[in-house]
Parts: structure tokens; sequence; C-alpha cells
């Protein structure tokens, strides 16, 4: 088994999923799988999350990783964007979302300098995490397609020449910790 001491942590925006207000229970039912999912792999040795910026799972793992550190304070997350200027475009709530995470993120950078250009921005980010981590945990289900289809496509190409770690969470597994009785 392979020490896992830098995770990349992605999934479905929060439109995708038609999540539009923080109170929501589908995050609170998200939340709870990312908070067991990490706590799995800290018990293994994992220290970092890395995070995209966007909206939805990215972000509210970034929330969930905040309050894991009261009880691992090991825990690291950065937030690294494709390009500079990212989430500018958002309206004032997404925004100000953005920013609280930016706030509690211990460190943040872009991989690209510049404002947004073309889609290799983005394909420059998909490569730069994936060569910056051990693996991946993927909020996505292959009936219900979105953004993060990419990432995934692009995570088992690497992972089929490199050892990586995918850990994809399907709707089935959210719907499951719905049913749970520590939601």
């Amino acid at each position: 088994m392979q020490n896992i001491h830098t995770l990349i942590v992605t999934g479905y925006r929060s439109f995708e999923l038609g999540v539009f207000q923080e109170n929501d229970p589908k995050v609170k039912v998200i939340k709870k799988v990312i908070k067991n999912t990490l706590e799995q792999y800290l018990n293994e040795g994992l220290s970092w999350v890395l995070l995209g910026g966007n909206l939805g799972v990215e972000l509210w793992c970034g929330q969930v990783v905040e309050e894991l550190k009261v009880d691992y304070p090991e825990l690291k997350f950065s937030l690294i964007f494709p390009y500079l200027e990212f989430g500018n475009q958002w309206n004032e709530t997404n925004k100000a979302a953005l920013q609280k995470v930016v706030e509690q993120a211990d460190y943040v950078d872009t991989v690209s300098h510049f404002p947004y250009k073309n889609p290799s921005q983005l394909k420059n980010h998909t490569h730069f995490l994936l060569t910056h981590a051990d693996g991946a945990v993927i909020i996505y289900d292959d009936d219900y397609t979105g953004k993060t289809s990419y990432f995934l496509h692009d995570a088992n190409e690497y992972a089929s020449e490199h050892v990586f770690l995918i850990h994809q969470i399907t709707m089935d597994d959210l719907q499951e910790a719905v049913f749970d009785d520590s939601v």
C-alpha cells in the first residue's frame, strides 16, 4: 500500500448538483463524506490536500479541512488556481465564499501567472496537480456528467503510468451517506 501524503480533492461544481444555497441539505451530506474520506487517509499519513478553488466540492472540502484541523493540526491545504484572477467573474456571494477559503488556506498560488487566455491553462493546471499529489478523491459519477469528467479522464491516464490513487465517490456512495444515522 502506498503512503498518501498529498491528495487532490475535486468533484462536482455546486450548480451541477443544483445547489445554490450553502444550507442545502446536499452540502451537509457531501461535507460528511469528504470528512470521513479524509479521516481514513489522515490515519495513513495524509498531510496536504490540494484544491483548485472551484465552487462546490472543492470549496466545501476547504471548509471541511478547517474543521478537521481541530483534531488533526498537522493537516494543511493549498489552493492552486489554474490562472490569475480566478473567480473574479463570480457573483459577490461566491466571491466571498472563495475569499474565506483563501484566507484559511495554508498556501495559495496559481499555475499560470496570467488571467485566463485559453484552455491550455486548465490542462496545465490538471497536470500540475497530478504531478504534485499521491492521489485524488473525486466526487463524480459517470452516470451524472459534469466538468469533473475532464479531470477524471486525465487522472486515469496519469494513473496508468504512475503510482497514483484514484478514490472515486459516486452518487450511490452519497446516497448511502444520506441514510447513515450520523448525518
